[in-house]
């Protein structure tokens, strides 16, 4: 019922949708029902100030108003295999663990190749257990995905983020959307005279709830976790990496509420980056006060130590697995300021939009070869760039976050690890970052639409230095050439880490026999189960194994804009 290749069962129903998000399908028309923020960026990218999709919500009433989503794509898993006899074909214990990579790729290449052959799937092959075990995954894509139905914000988003990952919750967390295929029920480009498809299995909905006790299961594809993580690993990730990346964070959410209550047109633009940042954001708090209350870095350090101690009663795990334990210990010490600054780096420079729109610009820019027939091309791809960089922006927003985040970023970082455009700050501007950053947004053409469109009508070698030249680019490059200088010792880093892990957790199986041992989460279709019931979080506190819609009137507050309640909700409750 579960997994079958020979007949429909639940995973058929269940899908992974778009690149990150579990979805079902309901209907044997291909409805499909996913989170509210799942879909929220594809509702928010159909709404305007007229049509403010986001605030009032949409519902197609026939199926020639549903909306298409360019670029969605829902994936079917067909079938999964061990293939870790094959990928690992080759593999020999003295090689280095870059060469072992490398086989493994090769045989990966070649076994994806075969799986897919004279078929219309795609197929990817994933890692388990630090490379212990191959698994491939077959998949069957579909790309035309309608937008179908979707509640107002103030219920798919009930709670906003101070309910966000914790309970009681009362928020209407879904949005609706449908598969469509050829007339063959293939996979298909968008087509009107595309039909909608026609699913293997579909689940049914229920409408009389659940009680307490009852068994409960859930299939999806769950992103990342890191059940096996070393004391120092969650030491570094919790005490030097995520409270700097929330204090970024926080900066750019207070920066981007500020000016999205200013305008309509600004809070549906930022609407989908806020709540994106905001999830992280949150997630991260939750994990900081999760591993402090429970004090579980410190219980990872007793149970290893105690680990050791079993391991030194055990001739055959003895000396291996105590030098494995001490090589972790070493690696985090040792390399815990480098991998915070590479981590920290990254954060920082997603948040800059101007300056990687400088880069990707730049990038096309340089392919252009002015004398060939693909020049007027390459021109009509620079100017699709550019209207979707200055349609999805704010250049105010976006100032005043790269400001207050190269702020933290440069408190927060060892200055070994700074990019050479720290020193420009310092020179010119005095240590200044918010002088710099507006003289780089007056200076810039990346910051100005008019000057940079005039640049793509009259593209050439002398306008391209000029690009290349420019004070946004310049930063992108000092920036980026910090962060790939530590790469190839991130890379060294990332494949020791690696190994050593796959002996840890070898170590581990062999003295903790009682333990169940599942992989990590990695984007894969996983399944979890148990019963339904309530929980105690605190000394005295008790909460319900659900929620009712009484609970949204009681914390319903015209006053906070995460609590309004519409007012034909208040009526139907």
């Amino acid at each position: 019922d579960i997994y079958s290749i020979n007949q429909a069962c639940l995973k058929d129903a269940v899908v992974l949708f778009g690149r990150g998000c579990t979805g079902e399908v309901i209907s044997p028309g291909g409805l499909l029902i996913t989170n509210h923020h799942c879909g929220y960026g594809r509702i928010q990218a159909h709404s305007t100030v007229e049509k403010d999709y986001l605030t009032d919500g949409f519902w197609a009433y026939s199926r020639s108003q549903e909306l298409p989503n360019p670029g969605l794509t829902v994936s079917f898993l067909v079938r999964i295999e061990d293939v870790t006899e094959k990928a690992l074909e080759g593999v020999r214990q003295d090689m280095t663990e870059q060469q072992r990579d490398e086989v493994v790729d090769r045989n990966s290449g070649e076994i994806i190749a075969d799986a897919v052959k004279n078929t219309h799937y795609k197929a990817e092959i994933e890692s388990f257990f630090f490379g212990s075990d191959y698994f491939l995954f077959v998949y069957e894509v579909f790309e035309d995905i309608r937008l179908v139905g979707a509640p107002p914000s103030s219920i798919g988003k009930f709670g906003g983020d101070t309910d966000n990952w914790v309970w009681p919750r009362h928020t209407g967390d879904f949005s609706l959307f449908r598969i469509y295929a050829g007339k063959d029920n293939k996979p298909a480009p968008f087509d009107t005279a595309n039909i909608p498809y026609r699913p293997r299995k579909y689940l049914t909905i229920s409408a009389q709830g659940v009680r307490e006790g009852d068994f409960t299961m859930i299939m999806g594809y769950p992103a990342n976790t890191e059940e096996y993580l070393h004391s120092g690993g969650l030491e570094m990730i919790t005490a030097d990496m995520l409270p700097a990346k929330i204090e970024m964070r926080d900066e750019r959410l207070r920066i981007m509420k500020e000016e999205m209550s200013k305008s309509p047109e600004v809070r549906i633009q930022y609407a989908d980056e806020y709540q994106g940042a905001a999830n992280s954001w949150k997630k991260w708090m939750g994990i900081i006060d999760g591993v402090q209350r429970t004090d579980a870095v410190n219980k990872k350090i007793r149970h290893e130590l105690m680990l050791t101690d079993t391991a030194l009663n055990d001739t055959c795990t003895t000396q291996y697995f105590k030098t494995v334990i001490r090589r972790l210990d070493d690696y985090y010490s040792e390399n815990k300021t480098g991998l915070t600054a590479s981590n920290l780096g990254h954060e920082a420079l997603s948040s800059f939009e101007m300056a990687l729109f400088a880069s990707e610009f730049d990038r096309k820019a340089l392919m252009t070869r002015f004398d060939t027939c693909d020049y007027p091309a390459v021109k009509d791809q620079l100017k699709s760039l550019a209207d979707g960089f200055y349609k999805k922006v704010n250049l105010t927003i976006e100032r005043r976050i790269m400001s207050s985040v190269l702020e933290i970023y440069f408190a927060s970082v060892d200055p070994l690890y700074f990019p050479g455009i720290y020193k420009t700050i310092q020179d010119r501007f005095g240590g200044d970052i918010n002088s710099y950053v507006e003289w780089m947004f007056r200076k810039s053409l990346f910051a100005d639409s008019g000057k940079l469109n005039r640049i793509i009508d009259n593209l050439s070698a002398r306008s391209l230095k000029k690009l290349l030249s420019d004070p946004a680019s310049l930063f992108y490059q000092s920036f980026s050439d910090a962060l790939v200088s530590y790469y190839p010792v991130a890379d060294s880093l990332e494949l020791e880490l690696q190994r050593l892990y796959r002996d840890y957790l070898s170590g581990l199986k062999a003295i903790d026999t009682g333990r169940v041992y599942y992989p990590d989460a990695n984007f894969t279709m996983r399944v979890s189960f148990g019963k339904v019931e309530g929980y105690e979080p605190a000394d005295a506190i008790a909460y319900d194994y659900q929620t009712t819609v009484t609970g949204i009137l009681e914390k319903e507050d015209p006053d906070i804009s995460d609590y309004k309640v519409d007012e034909k909700l208040r009526l139907i409750i």
